[in-house]
């Protein structure tokens, strides 16, 4: 059996790439991570989504992916589907991109990018953009310092008159699917920290010679190639399989591959490594932030171990 990207899917994967990094390049990262900061530390509303790359999201068929076409959708599947996912984790999309793919098909305009949602209390709630207030009704919700300044995090009030979350959409939360595309943004930062670590290695010169040549530097490399390649197995097996075993499976590997490639990344960088001015951090603490999205780690080890 062959298990080879098909020319289609590479193209995909291509057409993403390229999507992203006109329209969510170095640049625009930087700037929204300016923003976000000064949201965050100013009196103002806090961060704001970008409505407008949304859409274009929604119109390039981000979120209608998995529709049948005669729903409007695109028609493909779970494999086609993490790599998309991967694509925006290795760019670090912002945005709750997961729920709102969830969402297409069941809320209106969630395909086409008109309509934010995002996941709170295991369920899908639609995202707005207000003062201090992002998900639903909760006007009680408080506002929380992430460590990523990309995620907004909020303390919702833990019930209301009726018994529950004061949301405006009522859908479960499907937690293998958001367990796999989690494990594939994962993988996409993964990749992403290795191409910078070797990208790195070969052009910053020490004792007159790239750090590259180094024999510490090169197995440091080489450890996040193998974490990196054995995690896209991994996730790209349990996308064509769907196994709840292999999901959960996956996703320890990719949560380790996205957090110990970026701190391999950040060695490799050495004293740059740690400045804001390096993007290694926001891999890192992006990777820090969707370890706890999904099935929780030990649950996943519990799962394999059963199987087992």
């Amino acid at each position: 059996m062959d298990f080879r990207l098909s020319e289609d899917q590479r193209a995909l994967r291509r057409g993403v790439r390229e999507l992203l990094d006109g329209r969510f390049g170095r640049e625009a990262l930087r700037a929204a991570v300016d923003l976000a900061v000064d949201a965050t530390e100013g009196p103002g509303p806090g961060p704001v989504l970008d409505r407008a790359l949304w859409r274009e999201l929604g119109a390039a068929g981000f979120f209608a992916l998995r529709l049948p076409e005669e729903a409007g959708g695109v028609g493909l599947g779970l494999p086609e589907a993490v790599l998309v996912f991967e694509e925006a984790g290795r760019a670090l999309l912002p945005g709750p991109l997961i729920a709102t793919h969830l969402a297409a098909g069941r809320v209106p305009g969630a395909a086409e990018g008109e309509t934010v949602v995002t996941a709170a209390d295991g369920c899908l709630v639609e995202w707005r953009d207000a003062a201090d207030v992002v998900l639903g009704d909760a006007a009680d919700a408080v506002p929380l310092r992430s460590v990523d300044p990309l995620t907004p995090l909020h303390r919702l009030p833990d019930s209301t008159d009726e018994g529950g979350l004061d949301l405006d959409l009522d859908l479960d939360l499907d937690l293998d699917l958001v367990t796999l595309f989690t494990a594939a943004e994962q993988l996409g930062s993964a990749g992403r920290t290795t191409e910078l670590a070797v990208a790195y290695a070969r052009t910053r010169e020490q004792f007159g010679q790239p750090i590259g040549g180094f024999q510490a530097v090169k197995q440091l490399c080489a450890r996040m190639l193998v974490r990196t390649e054995l995690a896209r197995a991994a996730v790209y097996a349990a996308a064509v399989t769907a196994d709840p075993v292999e999901i959960a499976g996956a996703r320890l590997l990719a949560d380790e591959a996205a957090v110990d490639c970026a701190r391999d990344c950040l060695q490799v960088h050495g004293g740059m490594g740690f400045t804001w001015e390096a993007d290694v951090h926001l891999h890192l603490k992006r990777a820090w932030v969707r370890a706890e999205r999904g099935l929780p780690a030990a649950a996943a080890e519990e799962r394999v171990a059963a199987r087992l």
